[in-house]
């Protein structure tokens, strides 16, 4: 009987050690989940309260699986109207299609297009409001233009002397810095300030930087707010719980979109009209490559893609590992080249497109004049380590270099 006890005993120790455990845990996974900036809502809401409310958001604005403005309702916040960026406030207009204004088929409230010949809220469109949210998933590469909106954003609600608060989310190409730094003469809407094609910046960070680099005209100042996220760094992974643009519809390509984006400003297809945009690319011309692929008109994604109906020859990412690729930490210039030296007798490989993503027009020489990849990236190192210095200064999170030691 004494040794049935002290078996029961026995087992009610381990057990509670088991639960003991258990939840420790589970407060531990807890503690290091991540959290964005849209879901640290206890920091933001107590400046919603009785304002008329302004949002610029898409399809990545969640929190969980819910819908910022959707959440923000529910809790009985007064949402004026909604700002949408290119591709559309449901995300699903092609790259540099006009996207007209609406109404929320939802939710009933208007919606005004950034896009177009419209990147900037008017004084009328602010009419009413009292505080701008900005919130949209980045992937960190300065040709993508939700970065040139908030830049707008900001400075009309500097001029309509209107707070902004960014809520920050994870740059899924936070973990490194490179690129040829932008010369302000090739500035436009696909590059708007001093940055190299990977900057290493969350959007809130890169918000901070633009107030304090006095980027907005005239130099004036943006009231502004940033809720950061909890619980990121630059060397985690950050898988995006949902497309940010249409060509990008996975890890891989948002990984792969620094290297191949070069593609727009040449002659060269990178896989838009097809199943793999920005992990595919090719040529009908193209003399190497096993690959082949017949882009065709994909409603929402990509209409009118270059080479519709035509074959195109070329080269399959998709076996790379993005692990591996991402660890790297470095924009891959072997695609551009390799296409270079095989279309090099093509007639106009470049268009005028491309100055504008490469931010200058000394990469295009320097291809033409067959530098390798190692002597290009030469020429980028002081830039790289001037715009450093000056982007350490709006740092939120610790840098990738301090996280390394």
């Amino acid at each position: 009987m004494r040794k049935i006890k002290q078996l029961m005993q026995f087992y009610v120790l381990i057990s509670c050690l088991f639960v003991q455990f258990g939840l420790s845990a589970c407060a531990q996974n807890k503690s290091e989940q991540l959290i964005t900036g849209a879901e640290n809502h206890k920091e933001y809401f107590p400046a919603l309260e009785s304002k008329n409310i302004a949002i610029v958001a898409n399809q990545s604005s969640l929190l969980g699986g819910e819908h910022l403005v959707d959440f923000l309702l529910t809790r009985n916040v007064q949402i004026e109207k909604i700002f949408s960026p290119e591709h559309g406030f449901r995300g699903n207009v092609d790259a540099g299609e006009k996207i007209a204004n609406g109404k929320d088929s939802k939710t009933g409230i208007p919606i005004i297009s950034l896009y177009g010949k419209h990147y900037k809220p008017s004084t009328k469109d602010l009419e009413g409001v009292d505080l701008v949210l900005f919130d949209i998933q980045d992937v960190g590469i300065r040709f993508y233009t939700y970065i040139s909106t908030l830049h707008y954003v900001m400075e009309a609600c500097a001029e309509q002397n209107i707070p902004l608060i960014v809520l920050d989310r994870p740059n899924p190409n936070g973990h490194y810095v490179d690129g040829p730094v932008l010369e302000m003469e090739f500035n436009s809407f696909v590059g708007m300030h001093p940055v190299p094609v990977v900057y290493g910046m969350s959007i809130g960070e890169y918000a901070k930087m633009i107030n304090g680099e006095n980027w907005l005209k005239n130099k004036i100042q943006c009231d502004l707010k940033v809720i950061p996220c909890k619980n990121w760094n630059r060397n985690k992974i950050y898988s995006l719980p949902v497309k940010p643009s249409p060509n990008l519809p996975n890890d891989l390509s948002v990984s792969l979109y620094p290297s191949l984006c070069f593609f727009e400003g040449t002659v060269v297809s990178a896989g838009r009209g097809t199943d793999a945009p920005f992990q595919i690319y090719g040529h009908p011309s193209f003399t190497q490559g096993e690959y082949k692929f017949t882009p065709r008109s994909i409603l929402g994604a990509s209409r009118y893609p270059k080479f519709e109906g035509k074959e195109c020859i070329g080269y399959d990412l998709r076996e790379i590992n993005t692990q591996e690729f991402r660890d790297k930490r470095e924009i891959d210039l072997s695609f551009l080249l390799t296409a270079y030296q095989d279309l090099k007798k093509e007639p106009k490989f470049f268009n005028s497109f491309f100055k504008k993503l490469a931010g200058t027009k000394k990469l295009q020489n320097q291809i033409e004049d067959s530098l390798s990849e190692k002597e290009i990236r030469e020429t980028w190192s002081g830039d790289l380590k001037a715009f450093l210095k000056v982007r350490s200064k709006y740092l939120i999170y610790p840098d990738f270099e301090k996280e390394e030691k």
